[in-house]
C-alpha cells in the first residue's frame, strides 16, 4: 500500500505549523543544538507565523553587554545594531527591566528614542514589540517584533511568541548546566563568537558570489541544514577557506522570502 505523500510547508496548516515550532524549540532540552540557529529559526517563526514584518534578538554577553544574534533579515539587523549604537529602544528597555514593551505608535516616542524612533520609522514600521527572553529573574536577552501598521500584534500572537521565547531561553539555560555547575556564559559567548564567524562566512560569500549578504546567510543556513552540520561549525570552516564558497553558492537553493 503506498503512503500519503509527505506534506511541503504550503500544506501545512498554521497550527501544525505552530507545533512544529515548538517541538523544535523543546528539542534543545534534549539534543545537541546550535544556539545561533535556534534564535534565527525564533526570528523566522514570529514573522512567518505570528504576524510580524521583521524580528530580531539580542544576547547578553559575558559582562551584560548586548549583541545582536540573530534577525528575519539584513536590514532589521542593522536596525537592531542602530538601537545598540545609540543605546536606546525597545529591546534594551526590556532587557533592563525584565517586562515586555509594547509601542503601537513609534511616531509617539520620538521624545522616549529620540534616535531610534526615527530611524525604524524611515524603515517603514510603525508598531512594535519586545519580549524579554527571561528565566524567573535572569535575563539573557530580549526578542523585538515590528509592524507595519498602527496596530500591535494581536494578543493571542503575542502569547505564542513569548511562549516561544520562553521555550528557547529554558533550552539555553539548560538544567543539566546548571545541574554540573557549569558556567551558563559560555554557551552565551560561543554562541556571540559563532556569529562573528557567520559575518564573516556571509562576507566571504556575498564577495564570491556578488549576491546580497542576506541571501548569503541562506545559502550559508541551506548548506548547513542539507548537510545535517551546523550553522557556526559551518561559517568558521567557510571563513577561513576549509570549505570552498563555491560548494556553498552552486548547492541548491530555493529563497525563503520572494
Amino acid at each position: 500500500m503506498l503512503s500519503d505523500p509527505p506534506q511541503t510547508g504550503s500544506d501545512l496548516t498554521r497550527e501544525q505549523r505552530l507545533l512544529g515550532a515548538f517541538v523544535e524549540m523543546a528539542d534543545t532540552l534534549v539534543d545537541d543544538y546550535d544556539v545561533v540557529e535556534l534564535l534565527h529559526g525564533l526570528a523566522e517563526y514570529c514573522v512567518e507565523l505570528l504576524g510580524a514584518v521583521a524580528a530580531g534578538l539580542l544576547l547578553a554577553d559575558q559582562r551584560g553587554g548586548l549583541q545582536v544574534v540573530a534577525a528575519s533579515n539584513e536590514r532589521t539587523r542593522l536596525l537592531e545594531l542602530f538601537q545598540l549604537q545609540t543605546k536606546q529602544g525597545p529591546c534594551l528597555e526590556a532587557y533592563h527591566t525584565g517586562e515586555p514593551v509594547h509601542v503601537s505608535d513609534l511616531t509617539a516616542t520620538i521624545d522616549r528614542w529620540p534616535a531610534f524612533a526615527p530611524q525604524a520609522i524611515a524603515e517603514g514600521f510603525r508598531s512594535v514589540q519586545a519580549v524579554p527572553l527571561r528565566l524567573r529573574r535572569q535575563v539573557i536577552g530580549a526578542l523585538n517584533m515590528f509592524g507595519h501598521d498602527d496596530a500591535t500584534m494581536n494578543p493571542d500572537n503575542l502569547r505564542i511568541a513569548r511562549a516561544l521565547a520562553d521555550t528557547a531561553t529554558i533550552g539555553i539555560l539548560q538544567e543539566r548546566a546548571i545541574r554540573h555547575g557549569e558556567v551558563v556564559t559560555e554557551q552565551l559567548q560561543h554562541a556571540l563568537t559563532s556569529r562573528v564567524a557567520i559575518e564573516q562566512a556571509k562576507g566571504v560569500l556575498s564577495h564570491a558570489g556578488s549576491i546580497p549578504l542576506e541571501e548569503a546567510f541562506e545559502r550559508l543556513r541551506n548548506y548547513a541544514r542539507t548537510h545535517s552540520k551546523k550553522l557556526s561549525i559551518l561559517a568558521e570552516e567557510t571563513a577561513r577557506s576549509v570549505v570552498d564558497p563555491r560548494a556553498i553558492l552552486t548547492h541548491p537553493y530555493t529563497p525563503r522570502h520572494p
